[in-house]
């Protein structure tokens, strides 16, 4: 993972991102209001190590991973633990059953956005309680919700909190269709839980779309390109 020769400043990605998080925050309507302030989640798929710690060394402590292989490979660096100490990793990508625990055991592992089935709940369950012992620290999940109904995605029927949506959606059309169906879901968890809107977080938006997200509720939005430049596809 060499870093392209093209500069990339990172710093001024990062700033620039958290700008426009902070007025899209601003636009968000007042049915919205109690939702959490958006989180940014930097994905740093494909990007180098170093890359990575250059985000860190600007300030920021989130960041999201796909591919399995490439995060056990990225959180035990040694550069990433001697440089990146308080970083969060959220895994963002397919997870299956039987790589559950190279995922669990890794060190700073914040979040996992994906959990798309009762199956991989249930593997998830069982393997933290295996690894925590007597710690009754509970790992933390969000519930992938397919809300295009595309058979491409991964994600239950609306039920949980965090979708990717239709790609190229036209906003001239009007909001987002996929971003007020998971606003929904959200409304019913909490209405029928007797939970504080902001209490249960939403996931939506990306680099392309993640104002309008914001502006529709969404507490953690994940952007990639915006900050680390195009992401070249991933060949193996």
């Amino acid at each position: 993972m060499l870093r392209a020769m093209s500069e990339v400043n990172v710093k001024a990605g990062i700033e620039c991102i958290l700008k426009r998080i902070e007025e899209a925050y601003a636009r968000r309507p007042v049915e919205h209001v109690k939702m959490a302030k958006p989180l940014l989640v930097a994905v740093s798929k494909t990007k180098p190590v170093e890359m990575i710690i250059e985000a860190y060394t600007a300030g920021q402590r989130h960041f999201g991973e796909n591919y399995v292989q490439e995060l056990v490979e990225k959180a035990q660096h040694p550069d990433i633990l001697q440089h990146c100490p308080e970083i969060k990793w959220h895994f963002i990508g397919h997870l299956q059953n039987n790589k559950i625990n190279k995922i669990l055991k890794l060190p700073n592992l914040y979040m996992i956005q994906t959990v798309d089935s009762e199956k991989l709940a249930t593997g998830l369950d069982s393997a933290w309680g295996k690894i925590q012992g007597d710690d009754k620290t509970p790992l933390s999940v969000l519930i992938q919700v397919n809300t295009s109904g595309e058979e491409a995605k991964n994600g239950v029927q609306p039920k949980g909190l965090m979708t990717i949506g239709a790609f190229g959606f036209d906003y001239t059309s009007g909001p987002n269709p996929d971003f007020i169906s998971l606003m929904n879901v959200h409304r019913l968890i909490f209405e029928e839980n007797a939970l504080e809107p902001h209490a249960v977080q939403v996931s939506m938006g990306m680099s392309d779309d993640f104002e309008k997200a914001i502006e529709a509720g969404s507490t953690i939005v994940r952007v990639g390109s915006a900050i680390f430049g195009f992401r070249p596809k991933k060949t193996a």
